[in-house]
């Protein structure tokens, strides 16, 4: 039996008490657990209204099925992922919808190995969800839930693991961390202490209503960060989203440094470890990224958008490196997932390392500019925009991996359908900001145009 696509580009979501539901999520967490159980299943969350609600719902559907349950309570997504695997558990879930707006929540599902689940197996989960086939679980056959505090100390001691923590302790950087009043706050803060930084939190307390920013960590975000790095002279900010799988970082300048330069940057000194590494990063990332990979000796293998994408290829051929241009860094030596936290110490490890400011790392990099925007589409159209784009675009250079990425002269456009929502979101780059500009416009147009 078939239904309705459920997983998006990366979990479920939707709006709490409209069309995510408690019905929904109980039985989606029978049908993950008939798919991924019987076994343990570690459970978190964020910070997000209906979080408690909808984790004690999708444990009740978990424990029909015979699985038991691991609750670690709020946590960053990074943070789940780390101690799956170090629990020996079947998998994981956790309630989060990362970036989107307040009225929004979500599950993410993992595997044993901590990396989100293949599209595959969310296509099993879909299917038992529709045919309502779940496994049930004898009487004498349930399991119990225990609690575990141990998480976010395992993940920090895990990321210290990794960097040179007397390197950076010479520096005395001056931190300043913005956590979206969620779950970023319960690691990086500790985090940055521990490699010997003085930190200034902002948004800290954990919030559903998102009351300090909106939990995407955009540079309109952002600016009682940017201002506070600049006022008290702090070295760098740091945003989170919602569930702190990503970082986005501001220099001593108060200036807001794009998720394709904090890649180069992270790019730039792991790849140059060993001859012929590779760079797994989705179509949407720059040409930013191609010069630097180029730069070391590296290669790219490209991917459609989305994180659960990048996690699988990289596991899959092991490569040294993977990282979005959205902030997302995939360090396979820690875990082959998007981790805000691990992110964040590689930058300062480096910034101490080479002792340089961020702003002097970024100045290093060849310039480009990028312009995004995003188009609210009414749901019923989204499906035949992007056959419509398809024949608009068929006479241009392009690359039809994910969406649509056109590549002209002076840069290139990438115009690709929202996973998690019903928009359009269009990326472009150029040589100068006006060009990108021009280069967004006549996506915008090219999305209007296939609208009528």
């Amino acid at each position: 039996m078939t239904g309705k696509k459920m997983f998006g580009t990366n979990g479920v979501r939707g709006v709490i008490n409209e069309t995510m539901t408690v019905d929904l999520v109980l039985k989606l967490g029978k049908a993950i657990g008939t798919v991924i159980g019987p076994g343990k299943i570690v459970i978190g969350r964020d910070a997000r209204n209906g979080g408690e609600m909808f984790s004690n719902t999708v444990i009740a559907g978990l424990l029909s099925t015979g699985c038991s349950i691991v609750n670690i309570g709020p946590v960053p997504t990074p943070t789940l992922q780390f101690v799956v695997p170090r629990m020996r558990a079947a998998g994981g879930v956790v309630i989060t919808a990362s970036h989107n707006p307040a009225e929004f929540n979500g599950i993410k599902v993992m595997g044993g190995n901590g990396i989100e689940i293949s599209r595959e197996t969310e296509r099993k989960i879909e299917s038992i969800f529709h045919s309502c086939n779940f496994t049930v679980a004898n009487w004498d056959a349930l399991a119990s839930v225990t609690h575990d505090e141990t998480a976010v100390d395992q993940h920090i001691e895990g990321i210290k693991s990794h960097i040179n923590t007397e390197i950076v302790r010479t520096r005395n950087l001056v931190v300043v961390i913005d956590s979206a009043n969620s779950v970023g706050g319960l690691v990086t803060p500790k985090l940055m202490r521990d490699l010997g930084c003085k930190v200034v939190s902002l948004n800290s307390q954990l919030d559903g209503s998102f009351p300090g920013r909106s939990p995407e960590p955009t540079p309109e975000n952002v600016i009682e960060l940017r201002k506070t790095v600049k006022s008290i002279g702090a070295d760098l900010g740091i945003a989170h989203d919602g569930d702190a799988d990503r970082a986005t970082f501001v220099d001593e300048d108060g200036n807001t440094i794009s998720g394709d330069h904090s890649l180069a940057i992270i790019a730039k000194r792991v790849l140059n470890r060993r001859t012929g590494s590779t760079l797994v990063t989705p179509i949407s990332s720059g040409k930013l990224i191609e010069d630097i990979v180029e730069e070391v000796g590296g290669k790219i293998d490209w991917t459609v958008v989305g994180s659960v994408d990048v996690s699988h290829r990289v596991e899959e051929i092991n490569a040294e490196l993977g990282g979005e241009e959205n902030g997302g860094v995939f360090y396979p030596p820690h875990q082959a997932v998007r981790d805000g936290p691990m992110t964040s110490a590689l930058i300062v490890e480096i910034m101490s390392s080479e002792n340089k400011k961020l702003s002097e790392l970024v100045s290093e990099l060849p310039v480009y500019y990028t312009e995004k925007q995003k188009l609210n589409i009414p749901i019923e159209k989204m499906n035949s925009i992007a056959e419509k784009l398809l024949i608009l675009t068929e006479d241009q250079r392009r690359i039809t991996i994910d969406g649509i990425k056109l590549i002209q002269d002076d840069g290139w456009i990438l115009i690709r359908p929202s996973g998690t929502e019903p928009l359009y979101r269009i990326f472009a780059e150029g040589r100068t900001q006006e060009t990108a500009k021009n280069l967004c416009k006549f996506g915008i147009d090219l999305i209007q145009r296939a609208m009528k």
